[in-house]
């Protein structure tokens, strides 16, 4: 069965360690990530995934935030990521990512976690390998089969 999602927006940075900024169009490149960000590379992190909802908890805990401020490189909505066991296929247009890695440690608590005492990434963030590469959008049509 094909569960739908959508993809609300595609954020990269240049730098490691910072706030991710939204762009209109990324490439996925297969066994890379995406073109120009700094967390791309041939590793099992290429890309990295939160939905919405879970920032929407962080929101309601009275923090103004943007798409990127978890350093995402996929901002979603309409799936629940963390749930997706290791291996998931998600679809999005031509490209394919196989989902490597649930959640992550954080060694060093980011600045979302200094001001409220939480942060959502370490617990409902996903990452995945690029299997094959394109162009997406906050347009691409994205599924997954579970």
């Amino acid at each position: 069965m094909k569960n739908e999602f959508k993809i609300l927006a595609v954020n990269i940075s240049e730098k490691k360690g910072i706030q991710k900024k939204p762009l209109a169009t990324a490439m996925l490149i297969a066994d890379y990530g995406i073109k120009g960000d700094a967390h791309a590379g041939k590793w099992h992190r290429q890309v990295s995934l939160l939905a919405d909802e879970d920032i929407q908890t962080m929101r309601g805990k009275g923090m103004e935030l943007d798409f990127g401020d978890f350093a995402e490189n996929i901002t979603t909505g309409g799936i629940d990521l963390s749930s997706l066991p290791l291996g998931t296929r998600l679809f999005l247009g031509e490209a394919e990512l196989e989902v490597s890695q649930i959640g992550k440690e954080c060694h060093h608590h980011c600045a979302i976690y200094h001001k409220v005492g939480d942060c959502v990434m370490p617990r409902k963030g996903i990452f995945a390998r690029v299997l094959k590469g394109g162009e997406i959008s906050s347009d691409t049509r994205c599924y997954y089969i579970s």
